[in-house]
């Protein structure tokens, strides 16, 4: 009988003992701090070389959520990849992309329409662009390829909405100081969460186009979430906005209240998702 309560004994303090590694390890895993790598990522279409920035925390081990981040027209620029890095900090995996190829950037808001344009009138070349860095998205290590999310600004804006709404494979996709006057617009092929985020007193964005844009997604139940905000005009989001906009006599304005709040939007969007 001693002999089976000792045998009791060590096999209840083993137990115990595992346990409480298995509690630590996930503490000690918990409290690890954030460390985010970011580096840079070649890819390609057929017909172009694309130049992506991939950012994801290396102290978290499971795989997680993988977002694409669509730049403005100015390309592929630091911004871009600052809100990689953001992104990455909350413990997703984030591609910003490259839509013009070779990481082409625009200096002056003339380039930066041409640049725009080219890629929207060009579905086609625009989509494979995009399908070309999910697929790198997706392949990453840190990445379940299930989870997908999008977002992007201003002309990134469009791109993902347009992309999400000719069915690409996206559970969520966010717009911040996006025109919604689309080439393709929300119809049955949308399957992902919408959130569009505009200022309110943005002259680049069309109010009957923000109707007709509401009205769309209306007509098939989409789930989507349209916030605008009084008094915040166009690129709101970039702190680089003020100097733009006074260099080049555009209404490009910060508003740290409005960025504040549409970040918490997205946050939000991603944590229900996902």
């Amino acid at each position: 009988m001693k002999d089976l309560i000792n045998l009791f004994l060590i096999v209840g303090l083993v137990t115990f003992g595992s346990c409480k590694s298995k509690t630590e390890s996930k503490k000690i895993s918990e409290e690890l701090p954030i460390k985010v790598q970011g580096e840079e990522v070649a890819y390609a279409t057929d017909s172009t070389d694309l130049k992506g920035y991939m950012a994801h925390d290396v102290n978290i081990k499971e795989k997680r959520p993988g977002i694409l981040i669509v730049h403005e027209w100015w390309g592929h620029n630091d911004y871009v990849r600052r809100r990689a890095d953001m992104l990455a900090e909350l413990g997703y995996t984030a591609l910003a992309v490259d839509m013009y190829g070779d990481g082409k950037l625009a200096d002056h808001p003339d380039d930066a329409g041409k640049f725009a344009m080219s890629v929207m009138t060009n579905l086609p070349e625009a989509t494979a662009r995009f399908n070309a860095a999910m697929d790198v998205l997706k392949s990453h290590a840190s990445v379940d390829g299930e989870k997908i999310g999008a977002i992007g600004y201003c002309f990134g804006g469009s791109v993902v909405l347009t992309m999400a709404n000719s069915g690409a494979d996206l559970d969520a996709v966010a717009a911040f100081h996006s025109g919604v006057q689309l080439p393709i617009m929300p119809g049955d092929k949308l399957k992902a969460k919408v959130l569009v985020c505009n200022g309110a007193d943005d002259p680049f964005i069309d109010p009957e186009s923000v109707v007709a844009f509401k009205s769309a997604l209306d007509s098939i139940n989409a789930d989507y979430t349209y916030l605008s905000y009084p008094g915040v005009k166009h690129s709101f989001t970039s702190k680089e906005a003020d100097a733009n906009g006074e260099k080049f006599n555009l209404p490009l304005v910060y508003d740290a209240d409005a960025d504040e709040k549409s970040w918490a939007s997205l946050r939000q969007l991603f944590l229900e998702t996902f």
